[in-house]
């Protein structure tokens, strides 16, 4: 229920805030790289978590909006993912984005899951770019719910759900809450994101599962450096729950290099780590990573 009355509170807000912001052109406002990349599960902020910052560049007074697409390419598993988002009034935050998970080697080479994910983001104080000054970062809480649309690619041993593999659902909603600094003079980004979850792999295999079925908060970091107004390196880590027999998941991290030519195109490359993903393959998944994002 409590998950519930923070989606109502997102609604009321997002909508409050569209029919406020609806009408006009976006005015890219922002600083450039200020409302992050397109982070996997759709909403902005790094590759891995999702930030404070809200996407798009659209100020205060005005709207922005992106669509990405991004590439993991690991030894065994390929995940493709894909989306929209809005960012209003520099305050609230919606995305749409799909993934797209898919086996390489035997003897999951057939395998193939699909998961949306809708994201709400809302900025409940502090500034990132006009708080130089204070030590308070930008903070914002967000969810995103999830709901898995099946396994494909395994009708021979008789599986087509997730709960089949012992996930207890193929449905579920993290809550986090991210805090993002950053430090302009030093040209430096930090934020720490705690996810609330049950999510098995983001979602992609279920959520809760025979090791465990409740929430656990997550800690989730990263850190960007701005080399030049158009080029960001950095790092991050994100701890994931350990709910299923079948899945010794393990946390993620990544290397990454962000390129912003424009206010309108930015392009991300990095260098993965997913961990164990399945007993059928246990192996430690690692590859690379690219996303491309385009908008206003």
């Amino acid at each position: 229920m409590q998950i519930l009355r923070v989606g109502g509170l997102f609604l009321a807000a997002s909508l409050a805030a569209g029919s406020a912001y609806a009408q006009g052109r976006p005015d890219l406002g922002k600083l450039t790289a200020t409302g992050g990349v397109s982070q996997l599960e759709g909403a902005g902020g790094g590759g891995l978590a999702p930030w404070a910052l809200i996407t798009g560049y659209g100020s205060r007074d005005s709207w922005g909006a992106n669509a990405h697409y991004t590439g993991v390419r690991t030894q065994d598993y390929t995940l493709d993912t894909a989306g929209v988002a809005l960012g209003l009034a520099d305050r609230v935050e919606l995305s749409l984005a799909q993934q797209h998970f898919k086996g390489s080697l035997a003897p999951l080479d057939q395998l193939s899951i699909k998961q949306d994910i809708l994201g709400l983001k809302v900025k409940l104080a502090g500034d990132a770019v006009y708080g130089q000054d204070e030590l308070m970062p930008q903070i914002a809480v967000g969810a995103m719910y999830k709901r898995n649309k099946g396994v494909g690619g395994l009708g021979a041993l008789g599986v087509t759900r997730v709960t089949q593999l012992g996930a207890k659902d193929d449905s579920g909603t993290d809550v986090y809450v991210a805090a993002t600094k950053l430090l302009l003079q030093q040209s430096l980004l930090l934020n720490a994101t705690v996810r609330a979850t049950k999510a098995n792999q983001m979602g992609l295999l279920g959520f809760g599962g025979d090791k465990g079925d409740s929430y656990k908060a997550m800690l989730e970091v990263s850190a960007a450096y701005m080399i030049d107004r158009q080029l960001v390196a950095g790092v991050e880590y994100r701890r994931k729950p350990h709910n299923l027999g079948v899945d010794n998941e393990k946390a993620y991290y990544d290397v990454f290099v962000a390129w912003f030519p424009s206010k309108h195109v930015s392009v991300t490359a990095a260098y993965a780590v997913l961990g164990d993903i399945t007993v059928f393959n246990p192996t430690r998944q690692r590859g690379a990573y690219l996303s491309v994002q385009t908008g206003f």
